[in-house]
């Protein structure tokens, strides 16, 4: 019952496009256990590549998979998608110390070819992200203004070079989301985020799980490998393609998923 919205958390997300201090939704053990998990995951990377890489992994990999499909983080996603929602995306962000790479403001929407938008992505804190190590940063209520206009930009410390137009959204009013590992935010896929930079010697590490509810389409013709696992409910939809749950503990996809640079929705100049 924990993991289970409020109606004044259901309101707060509704309003704001964003929600912390939620319950934990995985133990100490558990966390360590996962990171120790993840240098096993990397182990499967390929020459050249880094751990932006691990992209849609829980599609070969059981032990993300099932992280994935964590009942207590399911309850929360549901306070927000309702009875019905699958499983898509995948991805880690890490910030080793002292790293100077940003992830630009930006909205998720603007990259994803799926409608409509009834999407929340998860970032689940594999160690503590505060201030001082690079947190996710958001502009609140800024997913009532739409998608807005993004520009590509070469001068750039950002892991994106496609980034929300600035002057479009006040900077100044951007939160934090500082969390404890174990701990999780929310965010709607139209509300305008980003990170700074590691300057700490500590390691700043998180997953992002996208969720979708199953009324949500996405577009083959630009994200072909597009798979879905149902979470909650019955897909009455029938919309997307559906994949296979793994069975290996650790795997990797055999093709290369389509990265969100490749996403390019409207106008990108």
């Amino acid at each position: 019952m924990a993991h289970q919205l409020s109606t004044n958390q259901q309101e707060f997300f509704r309003a704001n496009g964003y929600l912390i201090d939620l319950p934990a939704v995985c133990t100490a053990p558990e966390i360590s256990a996962f990171n120790l998990d993840l240098v096993e995951l990397q182990k499967l990377l390929k020459p050249g590549e880094t751990s932006k890489d691990i992209r849609e992994w829980h599609e070969q990999s059981r032990w993300l998979y099932d992280i994935c499909q964590n009942p207590r983080i399911l309850d929360l996603v549901e306070g927000i998608l309702g009875p019905a929602f699958y499983l898509w995306a995948s991805n880690f962000f890490i910030k080793e110390p002292h790293c100077a790479q940003t992830v630009g403001w930006h909205q998720d929407a603007y990259y994803w070819p799926m409608v409509p938008h009834h999407s929340v992505t998860v970032w689940l804190a594999f160690t503590d992200a505060d201030q001082d190590n690079g947190a996710m940063q958001i502009i609140p209520r800024s997913h009532h203004g739409g998608v807005i206009r993004h520009r590509r930009s070469g001068q750039t410390d950002s892991v994106l070079t496609l980034e929300a137009e600035r002057g479009s959204f006040r900077e100044d009013t951007a939160v934090s989301l500082a969390l404890k590992a174990g701990h999780c935010s929310l965010h709607d896929d139209r509300a305008i985020h980003g990170s700074p930079g590691n300057p700490s010697a500590r390691r700043r590490t998180g997953l992002a799980i996208r969720y979708s509810g199953t009324d949500v389409r996405n577009d083959l013709g630009v994200n072909p490998h597009f798979k879905t696992y149902l979470c909650r409910g019955v897909d009455r939809h029938r919309l997307n393609p559906v994949g296979i749950v793994p069975t290996r503990r650790f795997g990797r996809p055999a093709f290369r998923p389509v990265s969100i640079e490749e996403y390019t929705g409207g106008d990108a100049s």
